[in-house]
């Protein structure tokens, strides 16, 4: 994987499945994530320690991402906690079969 050292990334639905792995993985690389959740707190907050433990550098911010103000607010709060956004991973998404 290339180096993401300095790097900022925001990846939604982050707190579980295939958005922690990404999260974990950019951080793996480098970046400062910021690990995005609609209501999984808990588990938000394991994958942010997780990467702290293995010393990167990451917060948990709560957004519905299909709000358009909620994502105006994790935008603007994940400017002020990590600066510049280099990467988007929009990864939240629906369960269809169970809602």
């Amino acid at each position: 994987m290339h180096s993401l050292a300095n790097k900022t990334a925001v990846v939604t639905g982050a707190s579980s499945g295939i958005g922690r792995a990404i999260a974990l993985a950019c951080a793996r690389a480098g970046a400062h994530v910021v690990v995005n959740y609609r209501r999984s707190r808990d588990r938000a907050e394991s994958a942010v320690d997780e990467i702290m433990k293995n010393g990167g550098r990451a917060i948990a911010l709560q957004a519905d991402v299909g709000d358009t103000e909620a994502v105006t607010g994790l935008l603007r709060d994940a400017r002020e906690a990590l600066g510049k956004i280099d990467i988007w991973v929009n990864n939240a998404g629906a369960d269809i079969l169970t809602g």
